[in-house]
């Protein structure tokens, strides 16, 4: 579950069950020490009546082994029957096994005490004590403890119920202590969520206390700080080198045309030429890629925002990349319904240009391309499938990283930069959406990207139409 892995959900499991051991020994150790206090004073209320039935035998005249057995009267009170819990007594004398007399009040089996056995005992809900006076004789004082009983019962209700509103509350202020608690750490990992999504600029919010939490933001703040900077330092790199490239690529682009015009070229100055022409177009293109994604990290790119349908920008690209599937007898299916979205026409016709060209390059001859437009719940989807062969499983996580290429045999040659994907995923997350990737032998590959619905152009046309 879930919730065993949560720290604020084990610290209170913790808690829960170390008060709940702590009010359960508590209130065993209390009611224990109850019924130890009742049952006490009860034996003492009843050895306090043994005196009375010794002094109360008497000799038989003429007789020195037999005795009789007779209560004074002013000792009668203390057997009589009056009261919720009256005492009873029965005694033995030697000169028989049943008893000699019995108070009114004792139950109907009375079993004899044995030499031996302790002083006080209980019998379900009887409590009796006992003595042998002599050889032989015994008297027996006891009495019902059902009411007895009956309170420690209530008693351990009560302390119970006391239990449960001590744990519930307790566990209520434990909770709130441990959400004021970890806090901190809720804070540091909204934070960390928004740094590793690409906001750079976010930070931790300090805490009011010094504690190890407020040590560890100050340490995460200081990281981040770093790695803001560092960001920014490589950004301005690619772009500042991205800049500087491109003037010499420039001067060499337009040296090759100008070889090329001359006449009385020969054939391998030809070819070197237009070897050099070729690695200068590809670097051409290296380089404004380049600097399409440090304007992309910078936050500089994408700034306005139109409604375009993907519809219409997909059945645009599909008619440019069409003579590129010719070649190799690729059929696009174009299956497009109206998903409008706010953004910039250009950059999403370059996102489009770039899939599609990936699924014409990374198909097989005669293959099959499906392109899809539709808006579900809100949000404009776009996905391009293809029939090429799968994208390896420990490649699919890698696929938007930048210069990564799944095909270690399409070199520069073909005029892959290992951009393409990655300036896809840049530009939808500069839309605020997403694209995603998943691939199999039986499927194939498909791209798929998500970027907020908007009304559609008649309804944006029609609200900003004067009235």
């Amino acid at each position: 579950m879930r919730f065993f892995q949560s720290i604020g959900w084990r610290l209170q499991l913790w808690h829960g069950l170390l008060l709940a051991v702590i009010l359960t020994g508590f209130g065993v150790t209390a009611h224990r020490f109850e019924r130890a206090r009742l049952m006490r004073r009860i034996d003492d209320e009843l050895e306090q009546r043994i005196p009375v039935l010794v002094e109360s035998q008497r000799p038989v005249r003429g007789e020195r082994e037999r005795r009789v057995f007779s209560l004074a009267p002013r000792h009668a009170g203390l057997f009589d029957g009056d009261g919720a819990q009256p005492y009873y007594h029965v005694v033995w004398l030697k000169h028989g096994v049943e008893p000699v007399t019995r108070s009114a009040t004792s139950p109907p089996e009375v079993p004899m005490p044995r030499p031996g056995e302790p002083t006080v005992r209980q019998r379900g809900n009887l409590r009796e004590a006992f003595l042998f006076p002599g050889p032989g004789d015994c008297v027996l004082v006891g009495r019902r403890v059902d009411q007895d009983l009956d309170g420690l019962d209530q008693l351990a209700w009560k302390l119970a119920a006391v239990g449960i509103g001590v744990l519930a509350l307790g566990l209520a202020i434990g909770s709130r202590l441990v959400r004021r608690a970890l806090m901190p750490i809720h804070g540091i990992s909204e934070a960390a969520v928004r740094i590793a999504s690409g906001d750079l600029t976010r930070r931790i919010p300090a805490p009011e206390s010094a504690d190890e939490l407020g040590q560890l933001t100050e340490v995460l703040n200081s990281t981040f700080d770093r790695l803001d900077a560092a960001f920014a330092r490589q950004a301005r790199f690619t772009a500042d080198a991205a800049h500087e490239l491109r003037t010499p690529v420039a001067v060499l682009l337009a040296q090759t045309a100008n070889g090329l015009a001359a006449e009385g070229l020969g054939e391998d100055q030809r070819e070197a030429l237009e070897a050099c022409q070729r690695a200068a177009q590809r670097m051409r293109r290296l380089i404004d890629s380049l600097l399409l994604l440090a304007r992309l990290d910078a936050g500089q790119a994408g700034g306005r925002r139109d409604p375009c349908d993907l519809a219409a920008l997909a059945s645009e690209t599909r008619h440019l990349i069409d003579p590129l599937a010719e070649r190799r007898r690729i059929s696009i299916d174009a299956r497009l319904s109206p998903a409008t979205c706010l953004g910039d026409a250009v950059q999403l016709e370059q996102v489009l240009t770039n899939l599609l060209s990936n699924a014409v390059d990374h198909n097989a001859d005669d293959g099959r391309i499906r392109v899809t437009t539709a808006v579900e719940e809100g949000v404009a989807i776009l996905t391009v499938w293809n029939s090429g062969p799968p994208i390896p499983p420990p490649d699919l996580p890698r696929i938007f990283d930048r210069f990564h290429r799944v095909d270690r045999s399409r070199t520069s040659i073909h005029g892959h930069t290992g951009l393409g994907l990655a300036i896809v995923q840049a530009i939808i997350q500069a839309h605020g959406g997403r694209v995603q990737a998943r691939s199999s032998l039986a499927e194939g590959t498909c791209f798929t990207v998500h970027l907020p619905a908007a009304p559609s152009l008649e309804a944006f046309r029609a609200g900003d139409s004067p009235a």
